[in-house]
């Protein structure tokens, strides 16, 4: 199954999320490794929502939410790849299909 592309990728999620450094759960530093800064947010955006094109597993579903995951490299402004696990959640109540969070892919 392929998620929409025009899935919602919220700008608070790449700015206050996964380009800021966090004492708990820190992706910045991962993302950091290919180049991604907070000034490459629209960047990372667009990687992201070009894992779209590959199928979704899905992960689990819950009456509130169906969870799917799509793995797939990013290639970060400086041109290293990072292979990476997304999480996405489409929402029962309102059709829609926002993005997660994503982790390295060690698989």
């Amino acid at each position: 199954m392929k998620l929409p592309p025009d899935s919602i990728i919220a700008p608070e999620k790449l700015h206050d999320y996964l380009l800021k450094r966090r004492d708990v759960d820190d992706k910045s530093k991962l993302l950091s490794l290919a180049g991604y800064d907070r000034t490459h947010a629209d960047l990372l955006e667009r990687d992201i929502r070009a894992l779209l094109t590959q199928e979704a597993q899905p992960i689990e579903t819950t009456e509130y939410v169906e969870k799917f995951s799509i793995s797939g490299v990013l290639v970060g402004p400086n041109g290293r790849q990072l292979r990476v696990r997304t999480i996405w959640a489409k929402l029962l109540t309102t059709g829609q299909t926002r993005f997660v969070t994503l982790y390295p892919d060690r698989s």
